[in-house]
C-alpha cells in the first residue's frame, strides 16, 4: 500500500497574523477575514450547521451530485488528478473516486495536520492511489507545488466557498485556478440568488448555531491576537445585502465596549458592528461570464430542481 504524501507550503507567522487581525479591528468597519472562523471549535460547529434544516447549500449541491455524478465524469473525462481545494475531511472528492477514475488524488488545505488522519484512511480504501496532502492558503494565492506533477489538472472546489470572495476577487482567484489547471478543468459549487426567505434562515438558525460560530471567533481573536473580547458584549447578524447580492455576517456591540490588547486598544459603541462574512450569491449568466472572463471556456452546469444552486465545469481555454 502507498502512503499519502504531506507537504506544508508556508507556516503561519504568528507575528503577522496578529498583525493581521490588529490591522482589521482597527480599521474604521473593523473587519475579520472569515478563515478566522475556523479554529478546531469553529470547524465542529459548521459541521454542526450543515445539518440544519435551514442550510441548504450542503444538501443541495450533495443531491445535484447523487444525480449528475456520471453525466459530469462523462463530460470531464478520466481524471488523472484531481486538486481538492479546501479539503478538509476528503469526504466529498472521495466519493468522485470511482465515477471520474481518479488515478492522483491533491488534498489542499490551510494545514496538513487538518488532512493527516483523513488521507491515512482513504490510502487504505484506495491503496493504489498516489495522494498528496498540501497545507496551503490559497485566500491569497493559489501556487500549487510542482511535486503534484505535469499533466492538466481537475481542481473541485465544493461547497459554494467561492461566495466568500468578492467578485473582484473571485476573479483573481479563478485565473488562478484556470492557470494551476496546466490546460485541464475547474468543477466548482456556486450558490445562487434566491427569496430573502431562504437565505437568511440558513445564516441566522433559530437554534443558534450560526450565532455561536460567529461568536467562537472572539474566542480565537483572543487566542492569536491576545485581545480580551467578552463575548457576552456580542451578538450576531446576518442579513442579505441585495445591492452586492451577498449574505453579510457581523458581529455587533451589545452596549458599549472597549476591546484591549498588549499595545493597544478599540472602544466599539453599541450597535457597532465587526465585519466578520461574505457569501455572495450568483445569477447563472453572470457566473458563467465570469468563468469565461477567467479564461474558461466549454461551460457546462447543473443545478437542482428548485435552482437554489449550480455545479460549473470549465475547461481552462488553449
Amino acid at each position: 500500500m502507498k502512503s499519502p504524501r504531506l507537504i506544508q507550503i508556508a507556516h503561519e507567522d504568528p507575528r503577522a497574523v496578529r498583525a493581521e487581525l490588529l490591522a482589521g479591528l482597527m480599521a474604521p468597519t473593523a473587519t475579520i477575514a472569515p478563515k478566522y472562523l475556523y479554529d478546531a471549535l469553529g470547524s465542529r460547529l459548521f459541521s454542526a450547521i450543515t445539518e440544519l434544516p435551514e442550510y441548504y447549500p450542503t444538501r443541495t449541491e450533495a443531491a445535484i451530485f447523487r444525480r449528475e455524478m456520471n453525466d459530469m465524469a462523462r463530460a470531464i473525462g478520466p481524471v488523472s488528478t484531481l486538486v481538492d481545494l479546501g479539503a478538509g475531511n476528503c469526504e466529498k472528492a472521495a466519493r468522485l473516486f470511482e465515477t471520474f477514475r481518479v488515478q492522483r488524488y491533491v488534498a489542499v488545505d490551510i494545514s496538513v495536520n487538518y488532512l493527516r488522519d483523513s488521507l491515512a484512511c482513504l490510502q487504505r480504501e484506495h491503496p493504489e492511489m498516489d495522494m498528496l496532502g498540501v497545507g496551503l492558503d490559497f485566500s491569497a494565492s493559489l501556487a500549487l507545488p510542482t511535486e503534484i506533477g505535469d499533466g492538466p489538472r481537475c481542481l473541485f472546489y465544493p461547497g459554494s466557498s467561492i461566495g466568500n470572495f468578492t467578485p473582484a476577487e473571485a476573479l483573481t482567484f479563478l485565473r488562478q485556478a484556470q492557470a494551476a489547471s496546466l490546460g485541464g478543468a475547474l468543477l466548482i459549487g456556486v450558490d445562487l440568488v434566491k427569496p430573502v426567505g431562504i437565505l437568511e434562515p440558513a445564516y441566522d438558525d433559530p437554534l443558534g448555531v450560526t450565532a455561536a460560530f460567529n461568536r467562537n471567533m472572539l474566542l480565537h481573536l483572543n487566542r492569536l491576537a491576545g485581545t480580551d473580547f467578552d463575548i457576552a458584549d456580542w451578538r450576531h447578524v446576518a442579513f442579505f445585502n441585495g445591492a452586492e447580492s451577498r449574505i453579510e455576517m457581523h458581529l455587533e456591540a451589545l452596549r458599549d465596549a472597549t476591546v484591549r490588547w498588549p499595545g493597544g486598544e478599540r472602544r466599539f459603541a453599541a450597535g457597532e458592528r465587526m465585519h466578520t462574512e461574505n457569501s455572495c450569491k450568483w445569477q447563472l449568466d453572470d457566473f458563467a461570464a465570469l468563468l469565461q472572463q477567467a479564461g474558461f471556456s466549454r461551460l457546462r452546469h447543473w443545478t437542482d430542481e428548485n435552482g437554489w444552486f449550480a455545479v460549473f465545469l470549465g475547461f481552462a481555454a488553449p
